[in-house]
């Protein structure tokens, strides 16, 4: 009975944010143990990561964790396909026939500083500012670190961000070199910076919002081989701290509570085939600076497997000493990646976490996240979310719903409803959230 109350909120909510033409027509490689001035969340203690084209020009191919694409094949910034009118103007061969369907603005976005200069530096950023009426569990006081959304009530600037890069060439028969460094301000910055000992950006706050540097890492590069060095965002699990990356403005509970945001090492990434890509590498547990706090280390790797052309299967692990997540630690990410229809995406990802704690206390994870997500055209799309989160033999459920609206190719507007209850507890909260995000 469970399962199928489930299914049909799910069910309801996906019909309550696509409304007639989702009926009609159903036919995007990112916790802490707190000190004691500051708390944040590990469960009961309180993504390879994902850049969209404007956040992460050099992620190729795009990391397991990133924003559902809008469906087909882009171009001029539409669809010709899914406009009426534009495609009877076309012939078929003319891959640049467009449809835009922005409201307002330019065919693509615009950017800081693009790739066409000479230096092969690129720069950009964006910001995102939001409002949500309710704590987004596990946050029990405002702002009390326990989760992205721990300030409600008010609009926020969550993230304002800026990055540089330098995209290694991986075509060149010789060895490359880049590197890339972002910093992060806002409500979302106090749950992204380095935890443990002093040395990098983990007391960069004022009230409820600080500064954090969740990458500064270099890379070099030849062929199908490249080798990360530095602090940057894990390759683990499927929603990532940028809001770029994901579609929906809250985060899921696993992602916050069960999951690395950053690693401080080595990785090596090799492309071995068009179907297989794998990563290596040895980091200083999670979400540490350049410290190695509590003798962090672990290794990290894992691998993205394409397996037909509308399945892509990825699997990354964890192990060792996480540093002040505990010690004697075991983690692993398993996703599934299957397009249903040229407009249709669903995502299957599984969490698992085991560790000891580093006061001693046993904690075991499980986490099974569904998404589901329909793109209308490259500027409407609907999407779900049904999580089941178990911690410490407690089960969390949470259901969202929501819409990414793109009037301009620089601004996309993310309106959800969501809804967290856990059986037997007497938990029960319905959230609104809306947020902005105006890249440049």
């Amino acid at each position: 009975m469970k399962v199928l109350k489930l299914a049909a909120m799910f069910a309801a909510a996906m019909m309550f944010c696509c409304g007639a033409t989702f009926a009609q027509q159903l036919p995007q490689l990112g916790l802490y143990q707190p000190e004691p001035a500051k708390q944040t969340a590990y469960g009961s203690y309180g993504s390879y990561y994902a850049q969209d084209d404007v956040a992460s020009p050099s992620d190729e191919p795009p990391p397991p964790g990133d924003a559902p694409p809008p469906p087909g094949d882009a171009v001029a910034g539409g669809y010709a396909d899914s406009c009426n009118g534009c495609a009877n103007g076309c012939e078929e061969e003319e891959e640049d026939c467009g449809c835009p369907c922005y409201l307002f603005g330019p065919d693509e976005a615009v950017t800081l500083f693009g790739e066409s200069n000479c230096t092969g530096i690129t720069a950009g950023g964006w910001v995102s500012f939001g409002y949500h009426d309710e704590q987004e569990p596990l946050s029990q006081v405002f702002g009390d670190g326990l989760a992205f959304n721990d300030v409600p009530g008010r609009f926020n600037n969550h993230q304002s961000w800026l990055y540089i890069e330098k995209a290694t060439d991986t075509e060149k028969h010789c060895w490359d070199w880049g590197f890339r460094a972002d910093i992060l301000y806002g409500t979302d910055a106090q749950k992204t910076q380095a935890f443990g000992g002093t040395g990098w950006d983990n007391d960069w706050d004022h009230g409820v919002y600080g500064w954090a540097l969740p990458q500064a890492y270099v890379e070099v590069a030849r062929g199908n081989l490249s080798v990360k060095m530095g602090h940057f965002f894990t390759t683990a699990g499927y929603e990532v701290v940028n809001a770029t990356g994901n579609f929906f403005y809250s985060h899921g509970l696993s992602h916050f509570n069960s999951e690395p945001f950053t690693h401080t090492g080595i990785v090596a990434t090799y492309e071995s085939s068009e179907y297989l890509t794998v990563h290596a590498g040895w980091t200083a547990g999670w979400d540490t600076g350049f410290e190695n706090f509590n003798d962090g280390s672990n290794f990290l790797g894992g691998f993205s497997y394409k397996i037909n052309d509308d399945i892509t299967f990825t699997y990354v692990t964890t192990a060792g000493n996480f540093s002040m997540r505990g010690d004697n630690a075991y983690y692993h990410s398993a996703i599934f990646n299957v397009t249903l229809t040229e407009k249709l995406t669903y995502i299957l990802h599984n969490d698992v976490l085991t560790v000891t704690n580093i006061d001693g206390f046993e904690e075991d994870d499980f986490a099974i996240v569904q998404y589901l997500y329909y793109w209308q055209t490259d500027c409407l799309g609907f999407g779900g979310r049904l999580e089941w989160w178990k911690d410490e033999g407690v089960s969390h459920y949470e259901l969202t719903g929501g819409v990414n609206i793109k009037p301009h190719a620089n601004l996309n507007i993310r309106p959800e409803i969501r809804h967290d209850w856990q059986p037997g507890n007497q938990f029960d909260v319905t959230t609104f959230g809306i947020d902005a995000i105006v890249t440049f």
